[in-house]
């Protein structure tokens, strides 16, 4: 019976009830905990969410435990994926709801009534009692019975480990959109999207574009009448509820079968994938997930490390001067059917080894062999964001590393370069080896440009011993400058501005002025 046929007796109570939020765990009723047992027993009054219809999944878990004198409140919610006429929207008409609901639990709570909000699932995982909680909680003694979720349930169904070692777990709303899915699927070593039904078609997308459909798992009621599990690729949209999840389960515990027939092997592929200046905050969530998918990573052992290690994982590290021999190995592997990640640091486009897997790949015997380059933060602009804006109107990036060209091409297009009054960002300054070319690059630069240019040293951007300083061309130290270094000497519009918390601020104009 509801609050409207059983009256309460009286005023409030002098000693309040208890709000007991009770999970309910996936559909079995055998499996509610022994304490949401308990705490329904002992219960005066049982809340429970449903649509329009009535039909309560949370009550029809807990049916066997309700007694004919509970007070029951059935949350009626006014709507749930329609359209509303209510002046404040969809959003505006749950808001509404909520704060009536809460009103009607707390008259027994004041009454001195214990409440139970039962919910399938656990209270506070995507479940409708944290909306009562937020707004009761802090007015009321308050206790949350935890219960299984429906992931841990699917899990258990497939048989499948969701996460192993140092894999990350990502769980994701379904009503998310597609491109945000599909980053978040492709970063992710497992993952577990909620809330189907209508969103179906857009998470079967972002499961095929992050390249996750192969492993991805379908489970429909876990533990509930009408249970149903098979690979996500089978569904049909068209069958798709609201109960039912998608499961990308773990890489280690659920490994790539191998391949039927050696002799014809699975096509491999090479992704060359660009790190950024430093650690894994510069990582895109595409490099992140094919960096996860790879069986082999070939690179530099520095860049290599910045890489976390898994299980099953083959890691082929080598010396910084052998870019060729590193592709060829890369190609040899996929050839062989193998997916193999080419690490490069920065943007593996950028003076990196994006050119020398194309390079080796274009001939025989690699040409039919996959390769797709991944972009990454490349270190121009990462100093550049360290300094503000100095690559804010036009720039030339010029390698000044002379292992590959003589230096009198480095001389020619610098000179072209400031000629034309462009920022320039400067790759490979100098090195053990090389000491000499900061000093003759800032010597043909002071022909052009004035002595007070900002150029801005950036060292390790991202890294432990990280630096920016910004100086004047005149006074810029070649002994100051190594192979971890980039400059950014900007053009006769950059400005170096002192702001009033003490930091300097590098900016190019984005509008030049006309002759």
């Amino acid at each position: 019976m509801s609050v409207s046929e059983q009256q309460a007796n009286g005023g409030p109570s002098e000693s309040p009830g208890r709000l007991y939020g009770v999970g309910l765990g996936p559909g079995d009723p055998s499996l509610m905990t022994v304490r949401a047992v308990r705490v329904i027993a002992e219960a005066d009054v049982i809340a429970y969410h449903s649509a329009r219809h009535g039909r309560s999944i949370a009550r029809s878990i807990a049916a066997e435990h309700l007694r004919p004198d509970h007070i029951e409140e059935a949350l009626v919610y006014p709507v749930t994926t329609e359209s509303t006429d209510h002046p404040g929207g969809y959003r505006g008409a749950l808001d509404e709801f909520y704060e009536e609901a809460a009103a009607r639990l707390a008259v027994h709570l004041d009454a001195g009534r214990t409440v139970a909000v039962i919910s399938e699932g656990d209270p506070l995982f995507y479940g409708s009692y944290q909306h009562m909680h937020k707004r009761l909680a802090h007015r009321y003694p308050t206790e949350v019975i935890p219960g299984v979720t429906s992931m841990s349930a699917a899990a258990a169904r497939l048989g499948k480990p969701l996460a192993e070692a140092d894999e990350v777990l990502t769980i994701l709303p379904g009503t998310l959109p597609e491109e945000e899915l599909t980053a978040r699927l492709a970063s992710t070593d497992a993952a577990v999207v909620m809330k189907l039904g209508r969103t179906f078609p857009a998470v079967r997308r972002a499961m095929e574009r992050s390249g996750r459909m192969p492993e991805a798992q379908y489970v429909e009621r876990a533990t509930m009448a009408g249970e149903r599990t098979d690979r996500l690729a089978a569904i049909d949209a068209d069958s798709v509820p609201y109960f039912a999840v998608a499961v990308v389960p773990s890489r280690i515990a659920n490994p790539a079968p191998e391949a039927a027939d050696a002799a014809d092997p699975a096509p491999g592929e090479v992704v060359v994938v660009g790190t950024g200046p430093a650690g894994p905050l510069w990582l895109t969530p595409e490099s992140r997930g094919a960096l996860a998918a790879a069986e082999d990573l070939v690179g530099y052992t520095t860049y290599l490390d910045r890489v976390p290690v898994r299980p099953g994982q083959r890691r082929h590290g080598s010396d910084n001067k052998v870019e060729s021999e590193r592709a060829e190995l890369a190609l040899d592997l996929a050839r062989r059917g193998r997916r193999v990640a080419v690490v490069s640091g920065g943007d593996p486009g950028i003076f990196a080894m994006a050119t020398a897997v194309l390079e080796v790949a274009s001939q025989d015997p690699y040409r039919s062999v996959p390769v797709r380059v991944l972009p990454g933060v490349t270190a121009a602009n990462a100093a550049a964001a360290r300094a503000g804006a100095p690559l804010g109107h036009d720039y030339a990036v010029i390698s000044l590393s002379d292992r590959l060209k003589p230096w009198e091409v480095i001389a020619e297009r610098l000179r072209a370069a400031v000629a034309a009054d462009l920022v320039l960002a400067l790759y490979n300054p100098g090195s053990r080896s090389r000491t000499w070319q900061v000093g003759k690059m800032r010597e043909l630069l002071l022909e052009h440009r004035a002595p007070d240019t900002p150029v801005v040293l950036g060292r390790d951007i991202g890294g432990p011993e990280e630096s920016v300083r910004t100086v004047r061309l005149c006074d810029l130290d070649p002994t100051q400058v190594d192979m971890r270094t980039i400059l950014l000497v900007g053009s006769s519009q950059t400005r170096a501005v002192r702001r009033d918390d003490g930091t300097e601020a590098v900016w190019t104009p984005r509008r030049y002025p006309e002759a």
